[in-house]
């Protein structure tokens, strides 16, 4: 009864959001950001086969902390609920704890419905990446945020350091991995993951990887790398990062074994690489968004077309502007989205667009639909 409870309360929402998300696509209106990514920085320490960002020049300044913090001070966010913070390396700013305080102080003013922040880093900065955690846990604990940290791991051993063409890369995260275990022991508001970009090079790893979180209880993430002249402003390296047939089989497999029993991404993942064609709900620009280390705002990450920046006008006009307008018409619609395997934008998308979710209730039954749904974490977004 309680099960049945919970679900129709759930399914009332997702209708509820479902018809309000065409309303906002039929009149070409702009929802309020639930999630947004913000690329405190182009700097990295790796110099990565699958990202250019590390060739963005030197030249091309990061924006200071009083903008970010500007940012997130906007109207437009009242209902933010997850902040992503990534780059480049995070950790090489030395005001990062300072940007996650000022946060918690937002939390009790503007951001009141805010539920975590996550931390993308690729762990070799251990000692700066062990002590900034540490400094955050405290606020965030004092608001009731939780911190998700997600540390890059492509490979075990040489492979890793290979991908990620820096010596030391697998010694520096694992050590990274250890000591941010041994902080969520004390500090359950802590979650602790991988993040693995699957390439020719490492597809033969991926159970090895799986194994490996497994043991020390991290979510994974684990997906294809991605070709795009918007976020990763890699095209000329496609034909290094483009799986062969033999590697797509393996994959699909791998994806279809008992680590993704509750993984919504992985089928989706697993039905695009048999067909070359992604169906997945998404709602970039919508209720979620993407800045860039300079300010440039995205209404979707893989595109190229920026809607502005913070610095020349609000993040509110920026996003109801005519040009925001065009590129939503095209979310879902354009050849980058029919190759996305960009993860966790469905988590984002899966409850604002709503049918596609109630869908998923009705073919898995209530008590398969609420393991899935708190699997995925979803009901801050529900």
């Amino acid at each position: 009864m309680r099960e049945l409870v919970r679900t129709s309360t759930i399914a009332a929402k997702l209708l509820r959001n479902g018809l309000r998300y065409r309303y906002l696509r039929l009149v070409g209106r702009p929802g309020r950001p639930q999630a947004i990514s913000l690329e405190v920085t182009h700097e990295c320490v790796c110099r990565c086969r699958m990202c250019n960002i590390w060739k963005i020049p030197e030249t091309v300044p990061d924006l200071p902390l009083r903008e970010w913090i500007a940012l997130l001070s906007s109207n437009l966010l009242s209902d933010l609920r997850e902040l992503d913070i990534t780059g480049g390396e995070p950790f090489l700013r030395d005001d990062l704890a300072s940007l996650v305080k000022a946060v918690c102080e937002l939390k009790r003013t503007h951001l009141r419905r805010l539920r975590s922040i996550a931390i993308t880093t690729n762990g070799v900065l251990t000692d700066r990446v062990l002590k900034m955690a540490a400094e955050m846990l405290e606020p965030l604990k004092r608001t009731g945020l939780e911190l998700v940290m997600v540390c890059a791991l492509d490979g075990l051993g040489e492979v890793h350091d290979e991908i990620r063409r820096y010596d030391g890369a697998w010694a520096a995260v694992e050590r990274s991995l250890a000591g941010l275990v041994e902080l969520r022991s004390s500090n359950p508001h802590l979650i602790v993951g991988l993040k693995t970009t699957v390439l020719p090079q490492n597809v033969g790893e991926l159970e090895k990887i799986a194994a490996y979180a497994r043991d020390r209880d991290l979510f994974t993430i684990i997906s294809p790398a991605i070709v795009t002249k918007g976020r990763y402003l890699n095209p000329d390296r496609e034909r290094h990062l483009t799986l062969s047939a033999a590697d797509t089989a393996r994959l699909v497999k791998f994806y279809e074994g008992p680590d993704f029993e509750w993984s919504y991404h992985a089928k989706v993942l697993a039905r695009y690489l048999r067909t070359g064609h992604m169906e997945k709900p998404c709602t970039c620009g919508f209720n979620y968004l993407f800045v860039r280390s300079n300010g440039q705002v995205f209404l979707c990450p893989l595109f190229e077309e920026s809607v502005g920046n913070i610095l020349d006008a609000s993040p509110e006009a920026l996003c109801a502007s005519g040009e925001a307008a065009r590129i939503r018409r095209r979310v879902r619609r354009s050849p980058e989205c029919g190759r996305c395997t960009e993860p966790g934008l469905e988590r984002y998308s899966l409850p604002y667009e709503g049918f596609a979710y109630l869908r998923a209730l009705f073919d898995m039954g209530p008590r398969a639909f609420l393991e899935l749904h708190q699997h995925l974490g979803l009901d801050k977004y529900v």
